[in-house]
């Protein structure tokens, strides 16, 4: 087993707790940091600081923002009448890149996980269905990936908001079974936007 001064120990640690990133690739990383000029790593310490400390959920939608509603929700060119579901913020980015949705959002923070004991309770549904009681939405699309958790979630999502008489729709499968959002290309998602289906 190989032993590193605990500085370089800690980083590696530290990059190997990122998603993704094995023992090698931590280690590759934490070496890079050490060649990097003084001025680089402290810049890239202050981005990591700043990314912690000023962005926060918008109230409205619980996308990451700097400011509180967040520039989608306060934007007065957005369609009201549509509300995207999604799982996390980085779909958010995924499916402004196409630039054909222009409604609204509403970032749940994860799915609903039985097996994994992750209720209705702990994800941002009763915040999306106050919202839909105050406003004039239409239909709520909901694009939970499609695993069995976002058919999960996308399943009681529909259930409860179909009695409130607006229409629930799914993105259509031109994504992969087992797919996330985030990785799929903007023409997969386009077709999958335009081809939604009702629930």
């Amino acid at each position: 087993m190989v032993y590193y001064p605990e500085p370089i120990a800690k980083l590696i640690e530290s990059f190997s707790k990122l998603p993704g990133i094995g023992q090698k690739s931590a280690t590759r990383m934490a070496f890079h940091v050490i060649g990097m000029e003084d001025q680089d790593v402290n810049e890239f310490a202050a981005n990591l600081l700043s990314a912690k400390r000023d962005l926060s959920f918008c109230s409205v939608c619980g996308n990451l923002t700097e400011a509180d509603p967040c520039d989608i929700c306060s934007d007065e060119g957005r369609d009201k009448s549509t509300i995207l579901v999604v799982e996390e913020s980085k779909d958010v980015l995924a499916m402004e890149k196409i630039r054909e949705y222009r409604g609204l959002y509403h970032v749940l923070h994860g799915t609903i996980s039985p097996m994994n004991g992750i209720s209705p309770d702990e994800i941002n549904v009763k915040s999306l269905i106050t919202r839909l009681m105050d406003s004039s939405v239409q239909e709520v699309i909901i694009a939970t990936n499609a695993t069995s958790d976002g058919e999960a979630t996308a399943m009681y999502l529909a259930r409860m908001i179909k009695p409130a008489g607006i229409k629930v729709t799914r993105l259509a499968r031109g994504l992969a079974v087992g797919s996330d959002i985030e990785y799929a290309d903007e023409v997969t998602l386009s077709k999958a936007v335009e081809n939604r289906m009702e629930i």
